[in-house]
């Protein structure tokens, strides 16, 4: 009678959701029970499960395990600035080298806070819709990606937090925390480590390359994020590299997982490995023979989860033939379910406060301001000659020129989601002047040639059975085999899916194809030329005959066909499409290629006030594993850092016009402009701002907002400064230890006002093995209210120990109105006065260390008032 009688108390106070729990006599099986502890419960469903269970709940897509009442769960979904390709329109954040420039953890928190909530919010309507189960709707996300940016051409960098280990490491616990949130039970979200660990391109090489780097460069670079996310800020994940180390795959790795993460660091989450790398083992780094010798051997270095492929379901074969003990399976098992566990997968609503986040936080007011003002804290000024920025509102009549001035999909990066509104550079620009200031706009160019298509709308010269339109086969398949699910008719081909997104009735967008018919009917002799652009592959066939093949993977690729045409004469247009994983999108347009010329566009535009060019590069040329045909740019990384060159000829006409030229650059990684930083007066270094990219760089072009934000990477002056690409040493790379003159040197961003140091207090001597606390007064000298980054380095000599030129060891980013002083503090803690021997133990030597604190690097080669103190402390 008082159980009873309790449980209807808290029924009463719980909620209605609460009356899912019963008394303990009452429930079926003890892992059903909430007031078990978790390790209880997991390692009571642990043992009700059959061996195949077990294995099955190993793949990304666990199935549900119906007799005991476990749905289906598939582990992967990403949130790296924002949740990512899930069906719903979400809050897009800057790309995470952008989020790297505000060098904010704060800022870095709040943002994986809110993306949290939101993917708690997706989860919860996914359980109502009946979608629970589906990939891109779970709570474990594979981020953030905190390998070091060790070399700008690779495509993937953008995905990271810049070079600096430090840096990386800061903003990573930050996100972590954030990400996963404060309850002492249960979980916001799981975040997870990824590519563990020495990992950073090049892309087309990944699944076969062997990096080898030293004892001192892996502890002095690669692991420290790792360790920082693993030790203290307790990450629920990690994801294992597809590259092998030191001749070992990394997910089987005796080095990384067994003596470094599992042994050293202890860590008791949970590995998935990089989706396919398992198969890697067997097929591409030929060190197993096959997928059950591969399997057993990574789970024997604790990696959990087989992501992408189906290796694992041998280990049912490798446990029959000794390869590996079913209690070795046991404990991967336990790790995942403890990690499904403490999300409150199992336990009722009312219990876990995150299950009960409403849909109204997906991009609610406090969302959409922060991804604003996360846009405008990443803007960095890279030169500002002769005070040409700020520009005036009251311009009668402002030139936006350039391939990225009008560009959603480069402000959104990858790895996005998908925002109700995105505002380009053009855009915010508009909002900015108001009706008062003509806006002219010319796209010039692409990234790398002069010649455009100039598009027609063919939309009435298309049909099909008589319809006008197109006939859209759509298959559950890749192959575009069998019946397909579904037939309709559409007004032409335009599409852009985020995987996981219906296509059309229960189809997802991913794993399938399409294919479109239709009849064009040519209203003029000459010619047109049809332009195909498709995610991941596809083929055009004109009247039966193959005119265009892409049909290998192919991300954001665009080919075009020019086709002979006769007045009133209909041609037979099928464009064939498939879709693996990512985002896919397909579009089929018409028009004519015509040479753009610059004179005569600097001709046309010379009456302008100023002159805004928005150019760079994209994710439609760096990324992940892409296949992208044009010059500079290989499988995703880049084969030169230099900014295209027809970007810097049209610079140079813009700038004949005498007017002042303003270059945005949208970027994720370092680009080599040695003509405009000599030649254009004012630069301004974009990233890929997300969802309010445009009304950021608006705000720091017409002043309403004083730029602060800071290179987290080294701008290299050309291709000459790189040591080779798939060389991991790190000497001669990263401001730590690049011996030549960069550029714009990390840390380097100018601001509207002026900063000044003073009252650096350092203690002259302290012990080895001890924290020491520095101080410095810093005052806003300039005309202006705005931030300031304070940047604190050490550099020191140690007889018999390599060390680096100088390595940040602290940041604070701080706000001051004009006039205004403020202390700012740090502490250093024992372990950020270390020095790493070759065997890569840190070591506490004593000798004397140079601190140097300013807003930038202390010999920072820019035209910057320097700005810089500096002092000595003796360690004992």
């Amino acid at each position: 009678m008082k159980a009873t009688l309790l449980f209807l108390v808290m029924a009463v106070l719980l909620g209605t959701a609460a009356f899912t729990l019963r008394q303990e006599e009452d429930y079926d099986y003890p892992f059903q029970n909430p007031s078990l502890s978790f390790e209880a419960r997991v390692n009571d469903l642990v043992s009700r499960l059959t061996l195949e269970e077990k294995v099955a709940q190993m793949l990304n897509a666990a199935p549900a395990i119906e007799r005991l009442g476990i749905p289906s769960y598939d582990w992967w979904n990403e949130v790296l600035h924002g949740v990512a390709r899930t069906p719903y329109k979400v809050t897009v954040y800057p790309q995470a080298i952008g989020m790297a420039a505000t060098f904010d953890t704060t800022s870095l928190y709040h943002m994986a806070d809110f993306s949290a909530l939101e993917g708690r919010a997706i989860y919860n309507k996914a359980i109502e819709e009946g979608k629970s189960g589906q990939r891109y709707v779970g709570l474990t996300y594979w981020t953030p990606n905190i390998n070091i940016f060790r070399d700008p051409r690779w495509g993937r960098g953008q995905e990271t937090y810049g070079e600096d280990p430090f840096l990386t490491a800061m903003l990573g616990r930050a996100f972590v925390r954030g990400l996963q949130g404060e309850d002492p039970k249960y979980m916001k979200a799981a975040a997870c480590a990824k590519h563990y660990a020495v990992h950073s391109g090049p892309e087309p090489e990944r699944h076969v390359f062997n990096a080898t780097a030293s004892n001192y460069d892996l502890w002095d670079t690669y692991l420290p994020a790792f360790e920082e996310l693993v030790v203290n800020a307790k990450v629920a994940g990690v994801m294992c590299a597809y590259n092998a180390f030191r001749g070992q795959p990394c997910c089987g790795s005796d080095i990384l997982m067994n003596d470094i993460l599992r042994n050293q660091w202890q860590f008791t989450g949970y590995v998935t490995s990089d989706c396919w790398a398992i198969d890697d083992f067997f097929k591409n780094h030929k060190t197993h023979p096959d997928a059950a010798s591969a399997s057993a051997d990574a789970v024997m270095h604790g990696t959990d989860i087989d992501c992408g492929t189906d290796a694992y379901k041998s280990l049912v074969q490798a446990v029959k033939e000794g390869k590996i003990t079913e209690r070795q399976i046991d404990l991967s098992v336990k790790r995942l379910f403890t990690i499904r566990f403490k999300l409150g997968m199992f336990d009722p609503v009312a219990m876990v406060k995150y299950a009960q986040t409403p849909a109204s936080v997906l991009e609610s007011a406090p969302h959409k301001a922060h991804a604003l003002k996360m846009a405008q804290q990443s803007m960095v000024l890279l030169k500002n000659e002769k005070n040409t920025l700020p520009l005036r509102k009251n311009l009668k009549k402002i030139a936006v020129i350039g391939p990225n001035a009008d560009n959603p999909i480069a402000v959104l990066g990858n790895y996005n989601g998908t925002p109700s509104e995105i505002v380009t550079a053009l855009q915010g620009i508009r909002n900015k002047v108001g009706s008062n200031t003509e806006v002219v706009y010319e796209r010039a160019s692409t990234f790398t040639k002069d010649t455009l298509l100039a598009y027609t709308d063919i939309s009435k010269q298309l049909t099909f059975n008589g319809k006008p339109g197109v006939q859209a086969e759509y298959f559950n398949n890749k192959e575009l085999q069998g019946q397909p699910v579904a037939v309709r008719q559409e007004p032409g081909i335009s599409h852009n899916w985020q995987e996981g997104e219906t296509v059309i009735g229960s189809m997802k967008a991913y794993n399938f194809s399409a294919r479109y018919t239709t009849d064009f009917t040519a209203t003029s002799n000459g010619s047109i030329t049809l332009e195909v652009e498709g995610d991941d592959g596809y083929r055009l066939l004109v009247d039966g005959k193959e005119q265009l093949n892409a049909w290998t993977r192919n991300r954001w690729g665009a080919r075009s066909y020019k086709l002979p045409t006769q007045q009133n004469k209909t041609y037979r247009l099928v464009l064939e499409y498939y879709q693996g994983e990512g985002k896919a999108s397909v579009h089929l347009r018409a028009g004519n290629f015509a040479r753009t010329d610059f004179k005569a566009l600097a001709n046309r535009v010379k009456d302008a006030d100023a002159i805004v060019y928005v150019g760079g590069i994209s994710p439609q040329l760096e990324g992940e594993e892409m296949k992208v045909d044009e010059p500079g740019f290989a499988g995703g990384d880049r084969t030169t850092i230099l900014l295209p060159k027809v970007q810097t000829d049209l610079m140079k006409a813009l700038k004949a016009t005498g007017k002042p030229v303003v270059f945005v650059m949208m970027t994720g990684s370092a680009i080599a402009i040695p003509w405009e930083a000599e030649n254009v007066p004012a630069i301004v270094n974009a990233w890929y701002a997300g969802q309010s990219a445009g009304t950021a760089i608006a705000d720091v072009l017409f002043g309403d907002y004083n730029p602060a934000g800071r290179l987290p990477v080294t701008f290299y002056k050309s291709d000459q400064d790189l040591p080779p690409f798939g060389d991991y040493t790190m000497e001669g790379r990263t401001y730590k230890y690049f011996k030549g003159q960069p550029l714009y040197g990390f840390g380097h961003g100018l601001s509207y006002t002026t900063f000044t140091y003073d009252q650096l207090k350092i203690p002259t001597s302290g012990k080895v093995n001890s924290p020491v606390t520095v101080s410095v007064r810093v005052t806003n000298s300039g005309k202006m209210d705005g931030e300031e980054v304070v940047q604190l380095y050490t550099s020191r000599q140690a007889a018999g120990f390599k060390t680096p030129i100088r390595a940040l060891k602290g940041f604070q980013r701080i706000a001051l109105k004009k006039g205004e002083s403020k202390v700012v503090t740090f502490t250093l803690r024992p372990q950020d006065l270390t020095v790493i021997d070759e065997s890569g133990n840190a070591r506490h030597v004593p000798g004397t260390i140079l601190f140097s604190v300013g807003g930038s690097q202390p010999d920072a080669s820019t035209k910057k008032i320097k700005k810089t103190v500096e002092g000595v402390i003796a360690l004992n």
